[in-house]
């Protein structure tokens, strides 16, 4: 079932997100219906807290090279720690809360994460380059930080002048 997700400036996206302590079928569905949305509205990753759940979990799902999303490529990432991280890379981002605007965002270029998967068993694995910007970027989300509070000053302020466009002119002024 596709969720409605939650735009900015909406306050729900600056929650802290909770950990994860029941993996059971309500987990397991929730999980299937944030995947349904992000794929739905074309994204390749999204956190439960975009879909008003304030829980520390979040779906990444990379295209391959064909630009196609495969479902067994999908990670499900619950109560995610980054252990390690190494490098820097500007990435061209953007965010199903944030829609219509992208903008290079500095990121860590390789991670090590240690999470759950949708049954609790721990995992922990080295991601590097669109897997590690995608994750972090994520992550952000369940910390109540979005990819726009990490751009400089004056990209802050344009983004938020286009933000005020938009909204007046989605209101008809």
């Amino acid at each position: 079932m596709v969720l409605d997700v939650v735009r900015y400036p909406n306050k729900i996206l600056r929650q802290v997100s909770s950990k994860v302590v029941d993996f059971d079928s309500g987990l397991h569905n929730f999980l299937d219906d944030m995947y349904d949305t992000m794929i739905e509205l074309n994204g390749v990753g999204i956190a439960a807290i975009q879909v008003a759940n304030p829980i520390r979990a979040l779906l990444v799902n990379i295209p391959r090279e064909d630009e196609i999303q495969y479902k067994d490529d999908l990670l499900e990432i619950i109560n995610p720690e980054i252990i390690q991280a190494n490098g820097i890379i500007m990435w061209n981002e953007g965010c199903l809360s944030v829609p219509g605007f992208y903008e290079e965002i500095q990121r860590f270029q390789k991670i090590t994460l240690r999470y759950q998967n949708r049954f609790g068993k721990v995992n922990e694995e080295v991601f590097e380059d669109f897997f590690a910007v995608a994750l972090q970027h994520e992550i952000d989300h369940l910390n109540g930080i979005l990819f726009v509070d990490k751009l400089p000053l004056l990209k802050r302020k344009k983004f938020e002048k286009e933000l005020k466009k938009r909204e007046r002119e989605h209101a008809g002024v």
